[in-house]
């Protein structure tokens, strides 16, 4: 896999950044002059997808957008944070009465036991990409595990992932802070560094499920370099084994960030996590990505709930780390329609940077990924469908 014309040499957070950077671009259209005012080219047409195959698998009773549909519940406490570190309580808290609030339960537990048993495999789909200054907060995740054990759930049933193991280590998810916890990630490398096996084969081509792919009419070239980030080339992406095979439900932890004017929430923490080879989606289907593959039944029939961390975010600068750029939301949505969620996350975010200044007004594509996820039928896009709650903790 050498292309003709070997890129330049980055590294991996550079590539990160670049990848993301990329997909903002596309998802801003820009119009082509022609030789006469009104007489403008018409953007290119995307490249086709696999997204029909998605929706010919018939759904089941705990598909997307799950028990809740359209409903948000939104928790703020003043005291989730402070000098830049966490309160495990107070966020413990949060999550507890969200979930109380969001299903009518009595208890935390009783509220778990509405999307898992004790014989689930719960995978914590968590998000390591900005570094260690703006992933899933540990505390978040401490809470949502003990909560879960709580609830009858054995800790050897938990799995806490992401597609680059080494970035989950890098960040905190180890073995040391969460034992008893299973830590595992689609793309690996072992303890001498070396991303390939005795024979050659990178550990990731291990961690794919060829079976399940997400075709899209469109390729890129890696070097040696990006290749152990991607796993592979062509026109397939393919699942990861985590998802089709390793656990039966899925709670999906994200940031609260932004991603230029739009943000990186549930569906995009969903859909770039889970599918290999996806530096070629940036460009042209960076919306598309975000809102079909979570159509896809790996996705679509496991993920039970959306818990957005929205304790520590960004508002610009996103989805990387600029710490110029931070800001204490001090909040917490709950919700297993993630179109809904993503939606309340979106008006945070945006508010915070027509505030800031750095947004002069709202720019309608950066709802357009959550749109397709609509017409998918994957949740409420709109405002006027969406059942807001709001919990004042402090």
């Amino acid at each position: 896999m050498h292309p003709a014309e070997k890129p330049k040499r980055i590294d991996r957070r550079e590539f990160v950044k670049l990848a993301a950077a990329g997909g903002l671009a596309a998802a801003i259209p820009a119009v082509v002059p022609g030789t006469l005012l009104g007489q403008e080219k018409a953007l290119p047409a995307k490249p086709a997808t696999n997204i029909k195959d998605a929706q010919k698998i018939p759904r089941s009773a705990g598909s997307m957008p799950g028990k809740f549909p359209g409903a948000v519940v939104q928790a703020n406490h003043d005291r989730s944070i402070a000098n830049d570190k966490v309160d495990l309580a107070v966020v413990d808290g949060m999550v507890r009465k969200s979930l109380m609030e969001l299903t009518g339960a009595s208890t935390a537990a009783a509220a778990w036991k509405e999307f898992v048993t004790p014989d689930d495999i719960i995978g914590l789909k968590v998000n390591p990409v900005a570094g260690k200054t703006l992933s899933t907060s540990p505390e978040i995740t401490h809470a949502v595990i003990k909560q879960l054990v709580e609830a009858g759930i054995p800790m050897k049933n938990i799995v806490i992932w992401d597609r680059r193991e080494f970035e989950l280590h890098e960040v905190g998810f180890t073995s040391e802070n969460f034992p008893g916890v299973k830590i595992i990630g689609t793309e690996r490398k072992d303890e001498k560094g070396s991303y390939y096996d005795a024979n050659g084969v990178l550990y990731g081509k291990q961690m794919i499920d060829e079976s399940w792919y997400y075709w899209a009419d469109v390729e890129q070239k890696y070097d040696a370099e990006t290749i152990p980030y991607m796993v592979n080339e062509g026109k397939y992406s393919y699942f990861g084994t985590i998802c089709t095979k390793d656990v039966t439900k899925i709670i999906n932890i994200p940031i609260l960030k932004n991603a230029g004017p739009t943000v990186t929430l549930c569906l995009k923490n969903l859909a770039f996590g889970c599918i290999s080879n996806t530096g070629r989606l940036h460009k042209n289907l960076w919306a598309e990505t975000c809102a079909e593959v979570p159509a896809f039944a790996p996705i679509r029939d496991k993920v039970v709930l959306n818990i957005v961390d929205g304790i520590k975010g960004c508002f610009h600068g996103g989805p990387g780390a600029d710490p110029k750029f931070f800001t204490e939301y001090k909040t917490v949505l709950v919700g297993t329609d993630p179109v809904a969620v993503d939606r309340i996350g979106y008006e945070i975010v945006l508010k915070k940077r027509l505030d800031e200044k750095v947004q002069k007004a709202e720019a309608p594509v950066g709802r357009k990924f959550m749109d397709l996820a609509r017409d998918l039928g994957l949740g409420a896009s709109d405002l006027e469908k969406i059942n807001l709650k709001k919990l004042s903790l402090s």
